[in-house]
């Protein structure tokens, strides 16, 4: 059996959520065959993919153009939508050709709608797995742009293709898809190694570790330097560039409290379960994979991201959680929302089996 997984791009969210389905699958069924078709760098697949697979290294899909983490470039974006559906059925039909050359048995996708239009063209199963899709977000900031009504129609044929929609928890409502089927949060663990990251570092028995990242999205900030806190952040927040026209230095000699995650020694899932709380912006696989290992978040609200209320509540159902503004994150009063999420009584650590049952329900429709 051959496997065609399609995996978005716009950060590493995606990867999150597909990487555990297809360990999953691969342990029910080793002869499976993998072919991943994603703009995201292979180094990323591989850190997070544990069954074997060959990398089709290519955009499945446009999701959003970014400014930064947090802001969507509506012009490139639409520009990137035009350009990416010019000729639709043209290049629905040469992949649906390619699928069928390669005997691929099926196509599970998170959540590009080209894999799954090439399948039902090719007349194989397409599943689509993902706690959003593209329609309602492209629509929230693109519905009212020129010409963009027949992208959106064609993205949602695609969607409504599918043999079923595996809508992943916490999702979005999706009511206007028909072929949705809800399943449990999907979340890698890591593993807490607290004590000796702490040891490693040469940290005083007081201080507090922060782990900073927004889902392999570029975003960069001057943090605050707050008592006893040190900061894990990402290799590139320290290559030496100024971060504001007043900051010129080198991070690296000259802010001690700011340690790059290579330096951890660890993947970032072990870094997560051994911190003392996540700084993140809205997102599935930061919010579940925190909730998971029963770590707070302080996360940056995005209100003009359709997925943020429900991941939010969520999220604060499951693990002491606060939002804040990206002006706070540069503020040295952030240390009083940090103070509130470490007074917080813990929660049970939620439960992650949407890898299996996702694995199951695909299994299930190809044998």
């Amino acid at each position: 059996m051959r496997l065609l997984v399609a995996i978005s791009h716009h950060g590493l969210g995606h990867l999150a959520q597909a990487a555990p389905v297809l360990d999953a699958l691969y342990a029910e069924r080793p002869d499976i065959e993998f072919l991943v078709w994603s703009g995201v760098a292979s180094k990323h697949l591989r850190a997070r993919i544990h069954a074997p697979f060959q990398h089709r290294f290519e955009p499945a899909d446009v999701g959003l153009v970014m400014h930064d983490a947090l802001r969507v470039d509506v012009a490139a974006s639409r520009e990137a939508y035009l350009e990416f559906h010019r000729d639709w059925a043209v290049r629905v039909k040469r992949e649906a050709e390619w699928l069928s050359a390669l005997g691929c048995s099926a196509v599970l996708s998170d959540v590009a709608c080209l894999p799954l239009a090439a399948a039902a063209h090719a007349g194989i199963p397409g599943f689509g797995l993902c706690s959003l899709n593209w329609v309602d977000i492209a629509s929230a900031y693109l519905a009212e742009q020129p010409d963009m009504a027949r992208v959106l129609e064609e993205m949602a044929a695609a969607y409504r293709s599918a043999r079923t929609f595996l809508r992943v928890t916490p999702a979005m409502p999706m009511d206007w898809l028909e072929n949705t089927e809800a399943v449990p949060p999907i979340a890698a663990r890591g593993v807490g190694c607290g004590t000796a990251l702490r040891t490693r570092l040469g940290m005083a028995p007081e201080e507090r570790l922060l782990l900073i990242g927004f889902g392999g999205i570029a975003y960069r900030a001057t943090l605050p330097a707050l008592p006893n806190v040190r900061w894990l952040v990402p290799n590139d927040w320290l290559d030496g560039q100024p971060l504001t026209h007043s900051n010129p230095c080198d991070l690296r000699t000259s802010r001690t409290d700011l340690v790059p995650f290579s330096d951890t020694g660890l993947n970032f899932l072990d870094q997560l379960a051994s911190c003392d709380a996540l700084v993140t912006k809205v997102g599935y696989g930061s919010f579940v994979e925190a909730a998971a290992v029963g770590i707070p978040v302080l996360y940056l609200d995005r209100p003009d991201w359709p997925e943020s209320p429900v991941l939010a509540r969520w999220l604060m159902a499951h693990t002491p959680a606060a939002g804040i503004d990206a002006a706070t994150l540069f503020d040295p009063a952030i240390a009083a929302h940090l103070t509130a999420l470490w007074a917080a009584r813990p929660m049970p650590r939620t439960a992650t089996a949407g890898a299996e049952h996702a694995a199951k329900r695909v299994l299930e429709c190809l044998l």
